[in-house]
């Protein structure tokens, strides 16, 4: 296969979960108000996975959507990568799951594993395989049950999380300059302010280490606020700068959906408080589908059209962060 020039997203799709839990919901779990939780986090619901359902039927739904929108069956998936830190087990890939329930035989598959960040790194992944020619058509799936590693007894974590799943599919080819260079990086000294230190190698499975509630997330969260903001709008700037473009430029700015006050701030640094979008109001923040779902609902809302630049950008535990700007193509 020859190398191509430009990558294009040619289909998005998004699911949420039946069950809805609004603040109010939460005030009979913990001590909390809806008052409380929106004023500092500008979240009034989230949603909750069945407890049949798994990361992998999660990101099957989106995923299906997303191949409805771009008009192709899944056997034309040649490269298929999960963004996950909620996987359905330690292996096989959450992505091995997803192939089997969309029927995607001809994809190889595997799992991205960057927190909240892992969308647009699967994105930019997915995107130069791609270009290097060594497959046509790719499925970049965020995917999250959140619910299961919240400790639902620390109302200053238990609050901010929800469950779903994000989808786009990317091919080689089409109009305009599709998905352009990202900025990207990562600084691990600082993992301990965002993690969940038990259950893997380190700190393996144990009475022990589940008394101690090792299991759930954890977070300080005002040293996270404040690297969140510095380090997605520095990316942006970066990914602006790399592709010979500038704020005024940009006709849609999508961050990652952890908090509205991060949101604000990051908007009101750059100077683009008419042009950001949100949702997290809705679905509180869904990890690496935040940025998914984002995409997906404003293109199916009609916020971004054909044509327009679109920055994407994001930060997770690690820390890691990125942006990305692309020109919508459909």
């Amino acid at each position: 296969m020859e190398p191509t020039r430009t990558v294009s997203i040619i289909g998005t799709g998004s699911y949420l979960p039946e069950k809805v839990l609004t603040n109010r919901d939460l005030e009979k779990i913990v001590e909390t108000s809806d008052e409380w939780i929106y004023a500092r986090t500008g979240m009034r619901e989230r949603h909750i996975a069945a407890a049949d359902q798994a990361s992998s039927d999660l990101g099957a739904e989106a995923a299906k959507k997303a191949l409805e929108d771009a008009g192709i069956p899944a056997t034309e998936i040649d490269l298929l990568i999960v963004a996950t830190l909620s996987p359905d087990m330690f292996f096989p890939s959450t992505a091995c799951f997803v192939q089997e329930k969309i029927g995607a035989t001809n994809a190889f598959c595997y799992d991205l594993g960057a927190a909240c960040s892992g969308f647009l790194y699967a994105l930019d992944a997915a995107k130069n395989q791609i270009l290097s020619g060594a497959v046509k058509t790719a499925l970049v799936i965020g995917s999250e049950k959140m619910s299961t590693f919240i400790d639902w007894e620390d109302r200053g974590t238990c609050i901010l999380f929800g469950d779903g799943a994000g989808a786009a599919v990317l091919r080689a080819g089409g109009e305009g300059r599709g998905i352009m260079q990202s900025a990207m990086g990562s600084d691990g000294s600082l993992a301990d302010l965002l993690w969940t230190p038990g259950g893997g190698s380190r700190n393996p499975a144990t009475h022990e280490m589940i008394d101690q509630r090792q299991q759930y997330l954890k977070m300080q969260g005002r040293e996270v606020f404040k690297h969140a903001v510095v380090r997605m709008g520095e990316a942006v700037l970066q990914a602006l700068e790399k592709n010979n473009l500038t704020v005024d430029d940009i006709k849609c700015f999508i961050p990652h959906q952890a908090n509205i006050r991060i949101i604000d701030s990051i908007a009101k640094r750059l100077g683009i408080a008419d042009r950001i979008y949100t949702n997290v109001d809705k679905y509180a923040n869904t990890s690496s589908a935040a940025l998914a779902i984002a995409l997906d609902e404003a293109v199916k809302d009609g916020t971004i059209q054909k044509g327009d630049l679109v920055a994407l950008t994001v930060f997770g535990g690690g820390f890691t962060w990125g942006a990305n700007v692309l020109e919508w193509g459909k």
